[in-house]
């Protein structure tokens, strides 16, 4: 214990007066631009707490794609990662073009024309009955706290630590109540606001940090020479985990034998990135947010362009901090390793901390640790932003159907306070945790619990003939046999180097992307087995509901299901709005109409959009893949 506190007495020497004020300076144009933020859009209808008013432009909406997605535990994960095997984990980044694309050109349109504000709310529609919504909205906040929250915490936290030489708790509480405030207060205008700030002080810091540290190295030339020699001095005998990867530098790896195997890379993270860019809260949150269709596709666009900067600016950083570093980034002596770092399986984690503090000077080491905050603070706001609308709107609302605007709102305040208690006690388990493996738990505990989402999802939009016990029951399966392996995952967790591997077979020949391929293909077997044992959807569950039906909606200015029954004023103060019924669909809309008697009709886009700005999209979307297969094919 004295050797860590020496170590972290000396960074602390090593802090200057001037990274302190780049650090303060930082934290107050985050509160500025938050509080300038709410004051612009009205947070106190739902649509414009939890919606941004439906006003947003692509550029904000896309930097904060980006910037939810880019969390510290990314940052400290993919470095991390990179540094223990090379730059094949650039495939969970350049992976999410093809699925970003897919979010803007169908899903979006289906989830705009059925009116939703919630993931839940849709599949409640779209199958009727409220075990599947319900189920859809614990498993979301559930995968919210224990992925997200806490390892962006952790990570976050240990980031501090390594920098300062704080105590854990103190920086991480600091953190958790600047980011509460401004969300509790702003709404999801001051998300994206502050997400788009972030956005430019992550990339800045990070540019400059990665030429500082190929400098040191004689550039991009020298990175394999120097990475393959990063052996560290103290090695376990008779073992070669010690040694760096010999497929360091390829994109894809054996399909058997490969720490990250191509189809897994490939198929497996595509189902992963389906359900996270897709159907999670967090992201099409902020896409239902766009002014129109337009917007949305140039903000789906502008992610995916984001999104290939991590190789160049976390990735590459991460494996030159081995390269620099052997004896504390490479360690693998478990009594070195936990003199260095505190865990025993290994010190990859603080690649990216480390090449902070070793390399950055005074002043710009304070922007880096802002940087990091930044990372931490956008990705926390997101989760707790978009955990209390699916709380308020698909638990709340629920059992007090009758509940008032104002109390829905109070109510998304108060889980926002409670995820942040939640959070805090969270902190300790997670540094009992196999903290070594962080990243990885992040990505197999997805795999486990996800597949079944994406495939439910993707039959609800994609095929009419899916109903509410199909994918009801398809759910379910996925559920059970997805825990099944997540605690044969946790019951025998990968040894240490040089221990012999006690786990059976099945759980170390089936790696966990693949095993998301045989999730999600067995749920689609089971939900469509039973869709087609049990009797098809009615008309008012597929009308506007999926890709194939889009058309269907009768010439109107706002989808009916926004329409309210009683004369109301909308937000806009625009006249009061029209009992309206609509033919074959009648029923749905009368009961849908009677359902948002409570709220006003907020402005709701619509799907329609100009021909120019339409093509504009179309041309910049095939650029963007042209350039990313072009990426894939150079590095593979």
């Amino acid at each position: 214990m004295s050797n860590s506190t020496i170590n972290f007495y000396d960074l602390r020497q090593s802090f200057s007066f001037s990274d302190i004020i780049v650090i303060a300076t930082y934290f107050l144009l985050n509160l500025a631009v938050g509080i300038w933020s709410s004051c612009r859009v009205s947070r106190n209808t739902l649509s414009g707490y939890f919606l941004a008013g439906r006003d947003m432009a692509w550029w904000p909406i896309g930097a904060s794609l980006f910037a939810s997605s880019e969390g510290s535990g990314l940052f400290i994960g993919l470095a991390g990662t990179g540094a223990a095997g090379g730059i094949a984990v650039t495939g969970f980044e350049w992976n999410a073009t093809y699925v970003l694309l897919a979010l803007a050109w169908v899903f979006v349109p289906v989830y705009i024309s059925s009116g939703i504000v919630t993931m839940p709310e849709y599949l409640g529609r779209r199958f009727g009955g409220e075990r599947i919504r319900t189920y859809l909205a614990v498993l979301s906040l559930l995968l919210s706290v224990f992925t997200k929250i806490s390892t962006d915490l952790y990570s976050g936290a240990l980031f501090v630590q390594v920098c300062l030489g704080w105590n854990l708790y103190l920086s991480t509480v600091l953190m958790l109540v600047v980011t509460a405030l401004y969300t509790i207060a702003g709404g999801l205008a001051a998300v994206i606001y502050t997400d788009t700030l972030q956005t430019f002080v992550m990339i800045i810091g990070a540019i400059i940090l990665t030429i500082t540290a190929f400098n040191k190295i004689g550039g991009y030339g020298n990175l394999e020479r120097v990475y393959s020699m990063a052996v560290p001095s103290k090695i376990i005998p008779n073992s070669t985990c010690h040694l760096p990867r010999e497929d360091a530098m390829h994109l894809f790896r054996d399909a058997v034998t490969g720490d990250l195997p191509w189809p897994g890379m490939t198929l497996g993270l595509t189902i992963l990135a389906t359900w996270y860019w897709c159907s999670d809260q967090v992201i099409v949150q902020r896409s239902l947010s766009a002014k129109n269709m337009s917007h949305v596709k140039g903000a789906s666009i502008l992610a995916a362009y984001l999104k290939m900067l991590p190789f160049i600016f976390i990735i590459l950083p991460g494996m030159i901090s081995r390269a620099l570093y052997p004896d504390s980034v490479g360690c693998v002596d478990p009594e070195e390793c936990v003199r260095v770092c505190g865990a025993e399986v290994g010190c990859s984690n603080i690649a990216f901390p480390k090449l902070v503090i070793e390399l950055m000077p005074s002043g710009l080491r304070g922007l880096m640790i802002a940087v990091m905050m930044a990372a931490l603070m956008s990705s926390l706001t997101s989760i707790f932003n978009s955990s209390s609308t699916l709380f308020t709107m698909d638990i709340w609302k629920k059992h007090r159907p009758r509940a008032s605007e104002r109390e829905l709102l109070l109510v998304g305040r108060i889980v926002t306070v409670i995820l942040v208690v939640v959070s805090v006690v969270w902190i300790p388990i997670l540094q009992s945790a196999n903290s070594g493996q962080l990243y990885v738990y992040i990505q197999s505990v997805t795999s486990y619990l996800a597949p079944p989402v994406t495939a439910v999802f993707t039959l609800a939009v994609f095929w009419k003939r899916t109903n509410e016990q199909g994918a009801f029951w398809g759910l379910m399966v996925g559920l059970v046999v997805g825990v099944c392996r997540m605690v044969l995952e946790f019951a025998f967790p990968p040894p240490r180097c040089g221990v012999v591997d006690s786990a059976p077979a099945v759980l170390r020949g089936v790696h966990y992307l693949h095993f998301a391929i045989l999730l999600c293909g067995l749920t689609a077997i089971v939900v469509t087995i039973v869709s087609l044992l049990t009797p098809p959807p009615s008309h008012e569950q597929v009308c506007n509901l999926t890709w194939w039906t889009l058309t269907e909606e009768p010439q109107r200015e706002i989808p009916l299901q926004k329409v309210s029954s009683i004369s109301h004023r909308s937000s806009q103060g625009s006249e009061p709005t029209r009992r309206v019924t609509c033919g074959q669909g009648t029923g749905f809309c009368i009961s849908a109409a009677r359902r948002s008697e409570e709220t006003p009709a907020p402005r709701v886009p619509s799907v329609r959009e100009s021909v120019f700005w339409s093509r504009f999209c179309c041309f910049n979307a095939l650029l963007l893949v042209s350039i990313n297969i072009f990426l894939y094919a150079y590095f593979a």
